[in-house]
């Protein structure tokens, strides 16, 4: 099988990193599940980059992924995250650019698997404002799924992983437990019997003045102030696997990191 995965920071992996900094994510259990469950290696690329609206992802990421070769045969495609974060967010240009994304792939022949991002905001600054905006685009995305026959993984709407636990520091992006829990949904919806991973209930975690006051400082701030020097974490930065890369088998819940 060929697996390529396109979109943000979401399908990139951050938040799910290694000692060294590089980033795993649930697209690379996802390729690394589907070799499970085929019991052969998957070939896999991932074209994804942190920091970018949606439409760079389906104008330049989606013609990028097509064009390999051998072309792929699976595709998964998130995106608008980013746009919901900034003003003057156009939710019709979002199902539009969408649109084109699944039938470009139809096209293609190529088997497409939208994903809605987690909803981040119940511990967000102006998250009600976010969580209508991705409650409303997850809502017609799912129409648009089910009018093309596109596969549609509901990450949005699933309670579970709102919860601190599957969440990085920064309370924007998953942490590993997130991740593993997304690769499950998205296994499960392509058919395999992974179950989707659930962190055990524990007690409820305060939030002190001091520990908000350095949240803010640690990530709110430095967020804000790439919004007014229009500095997008994109810049420079290229996906992590722009051409085909071999994966074995392995287990969905990797071992525990150092």
């Amino acid at each position: 099988m060929y697996y390529v995965a396109i979109g943000d920071s979401f399908t990139e992996g951050l938040g799910d990193e290694f000692p060294d900094g590089s980033v795993r994510g649930w697209a690379d259990l996802v390729a690394a599940g589907l070799a499970v469950a085929a019991d052969e290696p998957v070939h896999y690329a991932n074209l994804a980059v942190r920091g970018l609206l949606l439409e760079p992802i389906v104008t330049a990421q989606l013609p990028a992924a097509l064009a390999l070769s051998p072309a792929p045969g699976l595709l998964t495609l998130n995106g608008g995250g980013n746009d919901m974060m900034r003003p003057g967010c156009d939710e019709d240009r979002l199902v539009e650019l969408t649109g084109h994304a699944v039938r470009q792939c139809q096209e293609a022949g190529v088997r497409l698997v939208l994903i809605s991002g987690a909803d981040p905001t119940d511990r967000l600054p102006l998250g009600a404002l976010v969580h209508r905006r991705g409650a409303g685009l997850t809502a017609r995305l799912a129409e648009l799924a089910d009018r093309h026959g596109v596969v549609f993984v509901d990450v949005f709407n699933d309670a579970e992983i709102r919860r601190p636990g599957y969440w990085s520091p920064d309370r924007l992006h998953l942490g590993p437990a997130g991740h593993q829990r997304v690769a499950g949904l998205v296994l499960a919806a392509l058919g395999h019997t992974a179950a989707a991973h659930a962190l055990a209930p524990g007690p409820a975690v305060g939030r002190s003045v001091r520990a908000e006051a350095g949240y803010y400082r640690r990530h709110v701030v430095p967020w804000v102030l790439r919004r007014i020097t229009r500095r997008s974490s994109s810049a420079g930065r290229t996906g992590k696997h722009v051409d085909w890369v071999e994966l074995g088998p392995a287990p969905l819940v990797p071992e525990p990191r150092p």
